[in-house]
């Protein structure tokens, strides 16, 4: 009864994947998917291949910084690349070679951030900033910022406040005291 149900199983898969062509071509020849579908100049990208033999696999593009370096199993890979930042918008291949096979694909691109754009003008594509800080960046601190900005203090206390610490005490001493000799006046 098993094997029916297997043969049946499988007989309804062959027909779904036949009337399905991006199914087909992925079994014929693989497929290429990138994540965001249009990226903009300078973001990461995911890459997932499918349909290659091995489980390594290198995907390259004009567009890409440099080569994705893919792995996984099962003729499914995956891996990640960054789009140049002077890449303009349009539509680039992408080659991807694993295990002796080669599986084309491509990516499109759709231009620069708005702040990539604003800078587009300078030679450098820097907007006239500087590459790295030139300062460190205050990072505030919490309720206890208004603190840090008032200048240190002395390290003991002025003469008014040692005088007040010495009458307090002689306070608290004679009432200890007068405490203690009421107690004994009243157990005798």
């Amino acid at each position: 009864m098993g094997s029916i149900r297997l043969t049946l199983c499988t007989g309804i898969l062959a027909c779904a994947a036949g009337l399905n062509p991006a199914a087909a071509h992925a079994a014929d020849g693989g497929q290429v998917t990138v994540t965001p579908a249009a990226p903009a100049s300078g973001s990461v990208v995911a890459l997932r291949v499918s349909g290659c033999p091995g489980t390594t696999g290198a995907a390259s593009s004009t567009a890409f910084v440099s080569d994705a370096r893919l792995s996984g199993d099962g003729g499914a890979l995956t891996g990640e690349s960054q789009v140049r930042s002077t890449v303009g918008a349009g539509t680039y291949d992408v080659r991807v070679t694993c295990g002796g096979a080669v599986v084309p694909g491509t990516v499109t691109v759709v231009g620069q951030p708005a702040l990539a754009q604003s800078q587009a003008g300078q030679p450098d594509g820097s907007g006239g900033l500087p590459a790295t800080p030139v300062a460190p960046v205050h990072a505030g601190g919490g309720g206890t910022a208004p603190f840090a900005s008032v200048e240190p203090r002395s390290t003991g206390p002025d003469t008014a406040q040692a005088v007040t610490g010495l009458v307090l005490a002689a306070f608290a001493a004679a009432a200890v005291g007068l405490l203690g000799a009421r107690r004994s006046q009243g157990s005798r």
